[in-house]
């Protein structure tokens, strides 16, 4: 017999659904049929006790714990915590997520106490068999990292990370170009410092600072950490052994050159590894768009699923941090600071109208295998009042239209076809 699954993208919650919200329900509807409804979980619950972190994942998100009342009458059983946004209230933030989650019986996956409780796979059984969930951040603080335990030493709690490495080329003569420039100055004096009292590593080529250059062809390449893609690897692995069908849910914001739809180097070569590893599926979000998709192997990699809800501009409270960056003070309220944000609507994610457009997706695994991939188009209130924002709903036979025109058009990258039948979207693998 299959397993039925149903994906989402980012779910950033913050205000209270609405029982009687027809939308909601024929979402519900659609969710309920599967066996296994994913979503990916961005944001903290917690009651505004904790004390934030110095710097966020660009809001500091949170949400009272009664929206996972919410998610769970919505019909979500598998979570994915791995996110930039998991450290926003800092440790003590996180630990207090962890707390509701467990109190709710939540499955989820990505962050922990240590670096072995965010990294192990999670386990959802169902009538028909057994679902893995294993949950990866790239975009994140390097003190997001969930830390390893030691004999003497107790571990970090953080985030499951897939760290990355990226090298800057340029011809010969612009790399002692640059060189020389950098040299005039003191931009450069404290990495230079810190290598000559061996804190740091001497970089291959040049490196200014984090940013390393080499002398080669024009151009940037991205290449996941092997460290940590050797510890996911072994996650797959164990999971292939313990439960019918893997996923990976990959949280990565970063991408190649200036479109933020297309998706980085080190991520394209991280999909296709847990493919190989042993994976059934790589469920991509972060960037709050669509990305396109791709059939490897028979197995499809979503690169990113983009929102399912996102209300960040709806978050009850932001620490002075958040304020500051836009000159306001203790006088402000949120509202000012989210409208300072987005110049009342007008730049940024909320003037954006591809981010409150996506889509779900449904596939069924039967030993193994996928046969196709059932693509459903949602929209997120877009030109909606405030209040009403970010919430999803079916789209409309045009806007339904006008995403998967466009998600083919980002799959054409990878000769992925998407066939487009009334108001769905098809992949056949």
């Amino acid at each position: 017999m299959a397993i039925s699954i149903v994906a989402t993208g980012d779910t950033l919650i913050t205000k209270r659904f609405s029982y009687e919200d027809k939308n909601l329900i024929k979402i519900k509807k659609i969710l309920e049929k599967a066996d296994v409804r994913f979503t990916n979980f961005e944001f903290l619950v917690h009651d505004f006790e904790v004390s934030p972190a110095a710097v966020s994942g660009g809001t500091w998100v949170a949400a009272r714990p009664t929206v996972l009342q919410d998610l769970k009458w919505l019909g979500f059983n598998l979570y994915a915590c791995a996110t930039n946004h998991a450290l926003d209230w800092g440790h003590e933030g996180l630990l207090t997520t962890i707390r509701h989650l467990e109190r709710s019986e939540f499955i989820y996956a990505g962050i922990g106490n240590n670096l072995a409780e965010a990294s192990q796979p999670k386990y959802i059984d169902t009538p028909e068999g057994r679902v893995a969930l294993i949950s990866v951040s790239s975009t994140g603080r390097d003190w997001h990292i969930a830390g390893e335990q030691r004999p003497d030493v107790k571990g970090r709690p953080g985030i499951n990370m897939l760290r990355f490495n990226a090298v800057h080329y340029l011809p010969s003569e612009e790399v002692e170009a640059l060189k020389s420039i950098v040299n005039k100055t003191d931009v450069n004096a404290r990495r230079l410092q810190l290598e000559r009292e061996g804190f740091v590593k001497p970089e291959e080529g040049f490196a200014i600072g984090n940013i390393r250059f080499e002398v080669g062809k024009t151009g940037t390449v991205t290449t996941y950490h092997r460290g940590d893609a050797k510890r996911i690897v072994k996650a797959i692995e164990e999971a292939k052994r313990q439960a019918d069908v893997v996923l990976v849910s990959h949280h990565v914001h970063e991408f190649k050159g200036a479109d933020k739809s297309i998706s980085s180097d080190f991520a394209r070569d991280f999909a296709r590894l847990c493919i190989d590893s042993g994976a059934n599926a790589y469920l991509g979000h972060g960037p709050h768009i669509l990305r396109g998709f791709e059939v490897y192997k028979k197995c499809p990699i979503f690169y990113s699923l983009g929102d399912f809800i996102i209300q960040n501009d709806s978050v009850e409270r932001q620490p002075a941090e958040f304020y500051d960056i836009y000159g306001l003070g203790a006088e402000n309220t949120p509202s000012d600071a989210y409208e300072a944000r987005s110049a009342k609507g007008t730049k940024g994610l909320a003037a954006n109208q591809k981010v409150f457009e996506s889509v779900m997706v449904s596939f069924d695994v039967e030993a193994g295998q996928i046969e196709k991939v059932e693509i459903i188009p949602i929209t997120l209130g877009f030109d909606k009042l405030p209040s009403r924002k970010g919430r999803p709903e079916l789209a409309n036979k045009e806007a339904g239209k006008r995403i998967l025109e466009d998600l083919a058009r980002l799959s054409d990258e990878y000769g992925t076809k998407i066939e487009i039948i009334d108001e769905y979207g098809y992949l056949y693998l």
